[in-house]
């Protein structure tokens, strides 16, 4: 099992503090996520149906028509691996680890560093990069998806954390040739218990992906959950906004106690230091559950008690 973010029950178990008393920044999620409202007795009692809207709703908000609703990304990134014969991938150094993990597993070789993207078949782009922030160009990734499609290779972009930046996607641009890109309503929308995400790419492995799948990959409360979200467009973009501003806030107050952030997005900031792991520790025996990388730190946003953070970070300033 990989590690992730988010796993406060086994932290308030290993520190004996209550759940109820704990400030999780371990993940990336939107701490004031869409607001669910009251779902209707039909999505939960009927199988769901692909003519409720969700895909229409989805088209306009991701501009494509060439989409695929899946049980979150994490859906997607395990399939993809099964649908080609075993060849050379190139990964993230620092990334979403679940990524090089699904394509190890299959049987895949694994290439990271320095990589040259003509010894690759597929190409694992995460944009922008979780955790350092790191963002690619249109021009680069169309570039890349040009070399790649040639030899009938793929370029996989993972947009998890492109929301609050949709002019920056690669989503038009979904129906060329060795194009995937990968969309979540978990970040942003702060909808990660649903798990909602999509496929876009090109026809034929849309219909690959289809076919592996199977049927009902979504439960009928978070098709009618998703769909609404999706149009929700006075809320997407206060939220925009605010999402920015709580950003800059938490890089502001990581700077103030010499934890300036080396990298991070709307929804995280990212920090290089030698002593992540301790500084980890320190603030989980407070009650405050951050993120550790290889000799770094990912912060997630607070919804609130941004002096308990101030206060617990004061304890850090010894260590750095």
């Amino acid at each position: 099992m990989l590690e992730h973010g988010g796993q406060l029950n086994a932290a308030a178990t290993h520190y004996a503090i209550p759940l109820e008393n704990w400030l999780d920044l371990s993940t990336g999620i939107n701490p004031n996520g869409w607001p669910v409202p009251y779902l209707s007795a039909t999505a939960w009692a009927r199988l769901p149906e692909i003519n409720d809207g969700l895909e229409q709703a989805a088209q306009a908000y991701y501009a494509t028509s060439h989409l695929l609703a899946c049980a979150g990304s994490q859906a997607i990134i395990q399939a993809l691996p099964r649908l080609r014969a075993t060849c050379r991938v190139g990964v993230p150094d620092i990334g979403y680890a679940e990524h090089a993990y699904a394509w190890q597993k299959a049987g895949h070789e694994i290439m990271k560093d320095n990589i040259d993207i003509k010894q690759l078949d597929v190409l694992i782009v995460i944009n922008p990069n979780n955790p350092t922030g790191q963002s690619y160009s249109i021009e680069t990734l169309l570039d890349w998806q040009q070399q790649l499609s040639r030899k009938g290779g793929w370029l996989i972009v993972d947009e998890a954390f492109m929301d609050v930046t949709p002019n920056n996607s690669l989503m038009p641009y979904s129906p060329l040739p060795g194009l995937i890109i990968l969309r979540s309503l978990g970040k942003f929308f702060g909808l990660a218990g649903a798990r909602v995400g999509f496929a876009a790419a090109e026809m034929k492995i849309l219909d690959l992906l289809r076919e592996y799948l199977g049927p009902w990959t979504l439960t009928g409360p978070s098709r009618e959950i998703a769909k609404q979200a999706l149009q929700d467009q006075k809320w997407q973009q206060q939220t925009r906004i605010q999402l920015k501003q709580a950003s800059s806030r938490l890089s502001n107050l990581l700077s103030i106690h010499g934890l300036k952030p080396d990298g991070g997005t709307a929804l995280f900031q990212w920090v290089r230091t030698s002593k992540a792991e301790i500084i980890q520790e320190t603030l989980a025996r407070q009650g405050i559950l951050v993120r550790s990388f290889k000799h770094s730190l990912r912060f997630g946003l607070p919804k609130h008690q941004w002096d308990r953070l101030d206060r617990a970070l004061y304890t850090c300033k010894p260590i750095h």
